[in-house]
């Protein structure tokens, strides 16, 4: 493998890993009763429709079929891509779930 393809298989292997991230993102959402939409562009308002997160949203599965997406684990894929605005609104709408009792 030459230099050229190793940086490719890198920046695919980023690019899934980061598409993940968004699912997580997207699934602990609905768990919630949120919309991915509306929370993303919280921390993110002047940004238009984000593909990724659009592609994310098809994914995901009701929030009665779907398995808990724990608090900590969203917390920090988020971190390990440097969304911290997003992590910050996600930690937002954690105090108000708690604060609303559905925590």
């Amino acid at each position: 493998m030459n230099q050229k393809q190793l940086e490719e298989k890198i920046i695919q292997n980023y690019q899934g890993e980061e598409k993940m991230m968004i699912l997580v993102f997207a699934q602990w959402c609905k768990n919630h009763d949120l919309d991915p939409e509306i929370v993303y562009l919280k921390a993110y308002p002047g940004q238009a429709k984000n593909r990724a997160l659009q592609e994310a949203i098809e994914l995901t599965v009701p929030k009665e079929e779907a398995g808990e997406v724990p608090e900590q684990t969203l917390l920090g894929v988020l971190a390990m891509f440097g969304n911290d605005d997003l992590a910050f609104v996600v930690m937002e709408e954690m105090k108000k779930l708690q604060k609303d009792g559905e925590a």
